[in-house]
């Protein structure tokens, strides 16, 4: 059995969908956990030549996650010194949060893009 890789998307264990751009070879194997993260990603390489910044949904997501955010650090008993910052500020964080959650992941996955899942 094969080590578990990380979504290009969500980052959470692939489940053995694969996207290779044709059209560029040495562009790393890019794994997926489902069809429709894979399909989300090859569109969206398509449309922006390969290179994938944060989408209206991804933007979307990161606001939506404002308020379980919220919702910890009130739990936590640590809302006060964040009751007044901004919610670009706040946007910040949980993005940072993401982002390392990912780059995790990555580096967890193993290093060679050869093998195939199944």
């Amino acid at each position: 059995m094969t080590a578990p890789h990380a979504c290009a998307v969500c980052g959470f264990q692939d489940r053995g969908f694969i996207f290779v751009d044709p059209h560029r070879p040495a562009a790393p194997v890019r794994r997926f956990c489902s069809m429709h993260h894979l399909k989300f990603w090859s569109s969206t390489s398509r449309r922006n030549d390969g290179m994938v910044d944060m989408t209206k949904m991804e933007k979307q997501a990161i606001k939506d996650a404002r308020r379980p955010f919220a919702e910890a650090l009130t739990e936590l008993g640590l809302m006060e010194p964040f009751f007044n910052r901004s919610a670009e500020d706040i946007d910040r964080l949980i993005t940072a949060a993401v982002t390392g959650f990912k780059k995790s992941m990555d580096r967890q996955s193993p290093l060679t893009d050869d093998e195939v899942p199944f």
